[in-house]
């Protein structure tokens, strides 16, 4: 699986670069860097860099890359082309059955049932306005507002570095250039965001099988076609598969909904990432060595097959990224666990097949669902099973030490969440949140064999020191026998 955004990858990846870097190096006529472009040999600018020359293949490039564009509206003008990110989406998508009026009621009353069972799961009240059936188009109109979002910091991050790593001679010109390249990397990221949402839009279940909230606040969505491919082989009544999908998703639209800064800091985490974002220039002068600007002019197809390989750009990962990640990560494990917990209340006792259904969500993820491949291909993030299923087990060990409102809480503000070494050990973390010895609430009796004890300890202290005379006071003695021989008189 790609773990760089937008599919970006090391040169060392591709064997086909080394026969680039054999044609740069004999056209370049120079020592490496002397040419960070691959256009040498052109004119008499210094070190083989003609600014005549380079500035009629812009011009006619630029007209070119135009020609490509055209019809994508205002799509094409910002960091990612989501024009082309639509088309190709619904390319992918392809055929798909529409939403009859059975499935959009089927869907209503499931989450209107849900709702009263999860009141009794979780303080948090219910979220859902609107309950809707969706079809996969739908699913792609409806999100990609919140995709913007997402991946335009990436996107802006990204290019912007490639602006200020320009070599001092080439800014000179930049301006025809980055235009150019702001174009072919707007249609690249689009390429393959559109590629990503395609196949994400036929399978995904819920608006929320992402662990974001991406439908409108207060809406619950089920996608019924999904859901039948997923069901299909399982052997369990459809409806009850209607009805546990439903209740993840009222669960998710009950904690975005009364978790304010739940989605500001998921949406935060991500631009905090992509700021950290730098290119190593060292594989985009590998790369720009065996373009020949003559072939890009007379085969436009060129171009197009530089964008779809993910020419060797390669992001390259600091330690503030890495912790950002690791934030990201933990944030969507504890908000799929607790989903997951508080799912597992509400049906236990009415669902026979939640539980197995639970666990086979769990294995689709393991296995690599939509959900992990496109964070890995946006942040190169993998969200962890492990990391789910002991989230959900922190939730499970904290209500079991103390109540569902303590247990609810904890979402109240950011700093009270727990951290990744929260998950992995989570005792720490309970007896923070509860103020006292975790083991007791293990252990009951022994709670109340320590108290005895103490209490016993206390009062043999008590005891010895009344009857050792040592230890009494002189003048308290003294008072004694004054006291006594005016009771005698």
């Amino acid at each position: 699986m790609n773990d760089l955004p937008f599919g970006f990858r090391s040169s060392s990846d591709d064997g086909d670069d080394d026969a680039a870097r054999k044609r740069g190096d004999s056209s370049s006529g120079g020592a490496p860097g002397s040419d960070p472009f691959g256009f040498g040999g052109a004119g008499g600018g210094a070190g083989g860099f003609d600014p005549n020359a380079l500035g009629q293949m812009l011009s006619q490039l630029g007209s070119m890359i135009s020609g490509m564009g055209a019809g994508s509206g205002s799509g094409g003008g910002g960091p990612v082309n989501y024009q082309v990110a639509t088309s190709l989406a619904r390319q992918q998508i392809g055929d798909f059955t529409p939403i009859d009026a059975g499935q959009e009621s089927a869907v209503t009353d499931a989450v209107r049932l849900v709702e009263v069972w999860l009141d009794g799961a979780t303080t948090l009240p219910a979220g859902v306005t609107t309950s809707v059936a969706w079809t996969p188009v739908q699913w792609l109109e409806e999100t990609l507002p919140t995709w913007k979002v997402l991946c335009d910091p990436v996107a802006t991050q990204i290019a912007g570095t490639l602006s200020a790593g320009l070599p001092a001679e080439a800014q000179q010109f930049a301006g025809p250039m980055m235009g150019m390249l702001n174009q072919m990397g707007g249609m690249a990221f689009g390429t393959q965001l559109g590629q990503g949402l395609g196949q994400l839009a036929k399978e995904v279940l819920t608006s929320s099988d992402v662990g974001l909230p991406l439908a409108p606040t207060g809406t619950a969505v089920l996608l019924p076609e999904a859901i039948a491919a997923f069901a299909d082989g399982l052997e369990q009544p459809a409806q009850e598969i209607i009805v546990f999908f439903a209740a993840r998703e009222a669960a998710h639209v009950r904690l975005f909904a009364h978790v304010p800064w739940l989605r500001q800091r998921l949406l935060a985490t991500v631009e905090e990432y992509a700021r950290g974002i730098t290119v190593d220039f060292s594989g985009i002068q590998e790369a720009a060595n065996g373009i020949d600007p003559t072939e890009l002019l007379s085969n436009p197809s060129k171009i197009e097959e530089l964008m779809a390989s993910g020419t060797s750009f390669e992001p390259t990962t600091t330690p503030e990224q890495k912790a950002a990640l690791a934030r990201l990560e933990t944030m969507l494990a504890l908000i799929e666990g607790w989903v997951e917990h508080v799912v597992a209340h509400a049906l236990a006792d009415r669902i026979p097949a939640a539980g197995a259904l639970a666990e086979t969500v769990r294995r689709r993820r393991a296995s690599g669902g939509p959900a992990e491949q496109t964070f890995a291909t946006l942040v190169g993030l993998e969200l962890r099973p492990r990391k789910l299923r002991e989230a959900a087990d922190l939730w499970e060990k904290l209500l079991t030490s103390s109540d569902v409102a303590t247990r609810d809480g904890i979402w109240a503000h950011p700093d009270l969440m727990p951290d990744g070494d929260d998950i992995d050990s989570p005792a720490g973390f309970i007896d923070r949140v509860i103020g006292g010895d975790v083991s007791s609430f293990d252990d009951p009796m022994a709670e109340l064999e320590k108290t005895m004890a103490d209490e016993a300890a206390a009062r043999e202290a008590k005891n010895s020191e009344s009857t050792d005379p040592e230890k009494k006071d002189p003048d308290t003695d003294g008072d004694d026998s004054t006291g006594s021989g005016d009771t005698g008189r």
